[in-house]
């Protein structure tokens, strides 16, 4: 525990709290959710500036916030879903882990939102949660989903699943590949410290995935453009 984690208890949670209020109050009138992404994407820019996290983003030029996407990106660390949400023009819905779902107030607001709720596993439960990602695409709006399905603890990647790509050509949605660096260093896994530090984002062109026969096709392509992109600015992270 350190000084930026008794500002996440002390500052960031009270104010969390009051936004998740907000939002239930302004769901009533925004009954599709779309107020919530303004103030999510306000509370990611304050995380950010609260905890000193430098946040650099590469190929904003390859997307149209006008447009929606499924967007997917490798997983580092807990600064992933907030950077994310505060650097990316996009009404944005996250597939969480359902435990999220669970916490008084919060899960209801995601809920509210759009985010879909995810069993892991290959139950009935999972492949329902993967029918609603669809769903969400099919009704216009972004989706993210952390195909590798858990955190990386060193920031390397990990291997994609199946999961996130069945939502890709069932949703009939361009995919947007996108790759986080550094994230690991801010909010390392198993530890309540919270450091200070730099992210790179890398946005590239999107994938669509009505031009591959099958689910490995376009799983591997997209493994290929992400894991490219993190060797290629990796050195990059390091030397500045």
């Amino acid at each position: 525990m350190n000084l930026r984690t008794l500002i996440f208890l002390f500052i960031l949670i009270p104010i969390t709290f009051f936004g998740i209020l907000l939002i239930l109050l302004l769901n009533i009138f925004d009954p599709l959710g779309n107020s919530f992404y303004k103030i999510a994407a306000w509370w990611g820019r304050l995380s950010a500036r609260l905890f000193r996290i430098t946040i650099e983003v590469i190929g904003e030029e390859n997307y149209n916030p006008d447009q929606h996407y499924l967007v997917l990106s490798n997983h580092a660390g807990m600064a992933d879903i907030p950077l994310l949400l505060g650097t990316m023009k996009l009404n944005l819905r996250f597939m969480a882990k359902e435990e999220l779902g669970k916490i008084p107030l919060f899960g209801r607001a995601l809920r509210k939102a759009g985010y879909v709720m995810i069993k892991r596993g290959q139950n009935r439960d999972a492949l329902n949660s993967l029918s609603a990602a669809i769903e969400v695409l099919k009704g216009g709006h972004s989706l993210h989903i952390f195909p590798e399905g858990t955190r990386s603890a060193t920031g390397e990647l990990l291997p994609f699943k199946r999961g996130a790509f069945r939502v890709a050509q069932k949703g009939d949605t361009p995919v947007l590949p996108v790759t986080i660096i550094g994230s690991h260093l801010i909010t390392p896994k198993k530890s309540l410290k919270i450091n200070k530090g730099k992210i790179m984002v890398i946005i590239d062109k999107p994938i669509d995935p009505s031009s591959f026969n099958t689910i490995e096709a376009l799983m591997a392509t997209c493994s290929e453009v992400i894991t490219a992109n993190f060797n290629h600015y990796s050195n990059d992270y390091i030397c500045r």
